[in-house]
Formats: C-alpha cells, sequence, structure tokens
C-alpha cells in the first residue's frame, strides 16, 4: 500500500496519534506525516503511506493555508487558549486597524519560535525547557506570509475581542506565534483560541477522508504521482525505465533541473535532478525501485 492519505484531523489529539492511528488500521509501520498540527487544531494532516514516505520532505516544504481565531487581550505560556493565563488586558482597537495590521503581516519576517514547540536547541526540545522551567533563548527563523485576511467582524466576548483571519503561510510559519506578532503591533496581548488547517500544497479539506473513515475502510488515497504536479514528469519507455531503476545518470534532456521519470502506466519512477559535476548530465535523488 503506498499513496497520499489526507486525513481531516480532530481537535484534542496530535499528529503522532494520527500517524498511530492509521498505520495500526493499516496494518504497517511506514507512515509519515508532512507537518505537525497543534492538538487543538484541526483540518488537513497529509500523511504519507508505504514507500510515499519518501515524499515527505516534499511535501512539508509546500505553502500552507489556515483559518484561525484570535482572542486579544489574553496571554498564555503556551500562546493559545489551552495554556496557563499570565495576563489579562483591556482592548480597545477597531476593526480598521486589525485589517491594517493584517495587511502589513505580508512579505518576510524573523519569528520568534514559541516555547512550547519540538523545535530543538542544543539536542532538546523547547518544550522540554519550558516543563522543566529552564530558560532558553528562543531561535528566529524567516518565514513568509503570502496572504492575510480578516473574515469575520470583531465582536466582544468577556471583555476581550475576537476575530479570524484567513492566511496562506510557508514551511516553518506558526500561528500561533503570528497572533502574537499581530496583537504586539496592535498594542496588546492575544492567543489563539483555534485552528483549522484548510490546505497544505495541492491538498485541500475537500479531499480529506476523517480517522472514522479509515476504521470503516471507506477512503481512498491519492497516487504517489500526485506529489509531483509542480515538476516535470516524463514518461519513458521500458528501455530507459530499467536505467531509472537502477540509479543510472543520464543525459540532460529536459527543460527543467528537477523531472519525475513515470512509466507507460504512470507509475512513478523516480525523481531525477541535475547532477552538480556536470550540468549536462542528471543524478537519481529519489528512485522508487522498490515499487516493481
Amino acid at each position: 500500500m503506498n499513496g497520499i492519505l489526507v486525513i481531516d484531523k480532530p481537535t484534542g489529539i496530535t499528529s503522532r496519534d494520527v500517524v498511530n492511528e492509521v498505520g495500526k488500521i493499516l496494518g504497517t509501520k511506514k507512515v509519515g506525516h508532512t507537518g505537525t498540527l497543534d492538538p487543538l487544531a484541526t483540518g488537513v494532516l497529509v500523511l504519507c503511506v508505504g514507500e510515499a514516505t519518501r515524499l515527505v520532505d516534499l511535501i512539508v516544504a509546500s505553502e500552507k493555508e489556515y483559518v484561525a481565531e484570535v482572542v486579544l487581550g489574553l496571554h498564555t505560556d503556551t500562546l493559545d487558549i489551552t495554556g496557563e493565563v499570565l495576563e489579562k488586558q483591556d482592548v480597545l482597537v477597531s476593526q480598521d486597524e486589525v485589517i491594517d495590521v493584517l495587511n502589513s503581516m505580508k512579505g518576510s519576517y524573523l519569528q520568534e519560535v514559541p516555547i512550547y514547540s519540538a523545535v530543538k536547541v542544543n539536542g532538546k526540545k523547547l518544550y522540554e525547557y519550558a516543563r522543566s522551567g529552564k530558560e532558553v533563548a528562543l531561535p528566529k527563523r524567516e518565514v513568509t506570509i503570502f496572504d492575510i485576511s480578516l473574515v469575520d467582524d470583531l465582536h466582544i466576548i468577556d471583555g476581550m475581542i475576537h476575530f479570524s483571519f484567513r492566511c496562506t503561510v510557508s514551511k516553518g510559519t506558526y500561528i500561533r506565534s503570528l497572533i502574537r506578532d499581530i496583537a504586539d503591533h496592535l498594542g496588546t496581548v492575544g492567543v489563539m483560541a483555534g485552528l483549522r488547517r484548510v490546505r497544505q500544497g495541492d491538498y485541500s479539506l475537500d479531499q480529506a477522508f476523517c480517522l472514522e473513515d479509515i476504521h470503516l475502510q471507506t477512503f481512498s488515497m491519492l497516487p504517489m504521482k500526485s506529489a509531483f504536479s509542480h515538476y516535470e514528469i516524463i514518461e519513458v519507455d521500458d528501455y530507459l525505465k530499467a536505467k531509472i531503476l537502477n540509479g543510472r545518470i543520464l543525459d540532460h534532456r529536459y527543460d527543467n533541473d528537477v523531472v519525475v521519470f513515470v512509466d507507460q502506466l504512470g507509475n512513478v519512477l523516480a525523481l531525477y535532478q541535475k547532477y552538480d559535476k556536470d550540468e549536462s548530465k542528471m543524478k537519481p535523488w529519489k528512485v522508487f525501485s522498490k515499487l516493481f
């Protein structure tokens, strides 16, 4: 069983929980996810099954689209509503001010990683520092906010301002940190109250199955070829197929420096890239010989 499985992750469980459950149902340990969702979050979790686990790094790099719920005037240690409350503030901001700040976030910037994350510093995960009460300098990473917009009007609940926004962001962007930064630009504090990932690369909610579907075996997987929509795809004959599956260096006769070779049935054979030692040649990057 090899392919891409899109799950609509429920709230309250980790991405690893989903991987473990799906692997148990499918009877395989070869299952990997392509981008963690917080336990609070729901939505698109792309799983690679079987030989498709070799595509995880390609899919992880895809841009992601979210709908996030925000509470302004509240600050917690986890930057979301599940954490310990550290501060509450009265907030006076207008909808126009929120829209202006959202627009100002478009582009690239250095984002500080949240302390409650699995990013490692000196070989130790940040959340381990947080749980032990040890101080650590939080790393910053460049992220890109491709698009962001308000999706509903501001409203007040218990003296705090609530709203939602939709955003499309680069790999490595923490929405909890983005909300913290938006609140800071508004002169206040804020936390994430909810998060739904609606798209990752070419994979969206309309392709997703819930965990019950997996249990009931009422699901389908997408072919590995679906992960290569942004690459040049070359169909080859049996002669070249044999060379490719053996990992042979090939002549570079193609329009792009990365190409996907498929056989005459559309099966993915390998991903090749330009050979750095000889630009007239192409070398194998990922060969899927175990499929044949």
